[in-house]
């Protein structure tokens, strides 16, 4: 059980695709929000129980029926990916009916010493992976992540194609959003990686976002150049995954996208602000040296955040330290 967000239903997908490979025997649920069903599509043995939190599965009753109809697949065990008052409620459940589960620890003392400003303790933090695999050691199947699995490339439909071209170019995303400001990278600096990256022909530029305000933006990034695309808006979720998956290169902050990206086996490079990889949301299978991150020594306090929803004065121009040039020679230093 995952419910939410976007970027932690993501990071589990590696995770089961590891498990479906290695224990073909078991069959899987994932129970989640109806939504995030496409990142599950075409995973073996896997079936997708989708989350009706409005309705059926609303409040403390809803969680009681949750319980009777997933109960009716027989589930042997439980594996609490989310940790939240809602999955534990459903967990115990399953306990109470002489079911084995595992909850995983998010390790909440860990980040704490990582982001408080005084006596911090700057060290890397077991990654989500890492923790969510221990869930099911937990439940007795043991995972090894080192030599993951990733889905074909998607085959392109004719509604993207027409939108992006046919041309042989390298594909760059870019997803210049997070879900808060601290997270996000200057828009004039942005814009200085988009131009230098579109002065080169062949390369398409793929600009991700949602919501009206983000697509805004996103047009005037990519109104000045011809090979800078806005994707915001154009094409459904499940053509906008279909597309990623195409890309030999996402740049994305500390947000869902890089987790899509990654959870899809594509580079991903990513910057970061208030928030730090070493917090364990770097995303699967990158490299650390692919996490540009803001000057501690100007910015001693870094990571202030977890997940960047604190603000602290003072540190609003900390991703001004990641360098356009950096960014740019980073993304290239992926195409070749």
């Amino acid at each position: 059980m995952r419910l939410s967000a976007m970027g932690d239903v993501a990071m589990t997908v590696p995770v089961l695709r590891a498990f479906v490979k290695q224990y073909p025997e078991v069959k899987l649920t994932i129970i989640s929000r109806p939504f995030f069903k496409p990142f599950f599509d075409g995973i073996p043995n896997l079936e997708f129980f989708a989350f009706d939190e409005k309705e059926r599965y609303k409040g403390f009753l809803g969680l009681l029926r949750l319980f009777q109809d997933v109960k009716k697949l027989k589930i042997d065990a439980f594996a609490d990916l989310h940790n939240v008052l809602r999955s534990k409620v459903v967990s115990l459940l399953f306990a109470l009916s002489g079911k084995k589960r595992a909850t995983v620890d998010k390790g909440r003392e860990g980040k704490k010493e990582l982001t408080r400003a005084e006596n911090k303790i700057f060290k890397q933090l077991p990654t989500m992976f890492e923790r969510h695999a221990k869930v099911f050691t937990e439940l007795g199947f043991s995972l090894d992540l080192s030599n993951p699995v990733f889905p074909e490339k998607a085959v392109l439909s004719t509604d993207i194609l027409e939108i992006i071209g046919n041309q042989n170019q390298k594909l760059i995303g870019i997803a210049p959003f997070a879900q808060y400001d601290s997270k996000v990278y200057p828009l004039d600096l942005m814009q200085e990686v988009i131009a230098k990256l579109a002065e080169n022909p062949t390369y398409k530029i793929l600009l991700f976002g949602g919501g009206k305000k983000e697509i805004e933006i996103l047009d005037s990034l990519s109104k000045p150049f011809e090979n800078v695309i806005n994707m915001a808006g154009k094409i459904k979720f499940q053509q906008e995954l279909q597309l990623i998956s195409n890309l030999d290169v996402m740049l994305s902050m500390d947000s869902g996208n890089a987790h899509i990206a990654a959870m899809l086996g594509i580079k991903v490079v990513t910057l970061w602000g208030a928030t730090h990889p070493y917090a364990g949301f770097l995303p699967f299978n990158q490299s650390l040296e692919n996490a540009l991150t803001s000057d501690r020594n100007k910015y001693p306090k870094l990571p202030t955040s977890v997940y960047g929803n604190k603000i602290v004065e003072g540190y609003e121009d900390a991703m001004r330290t990641i360098l356009p040039q950096q960014v740019f020679d980073k993304v290239v230093e992926q195409l070749s």
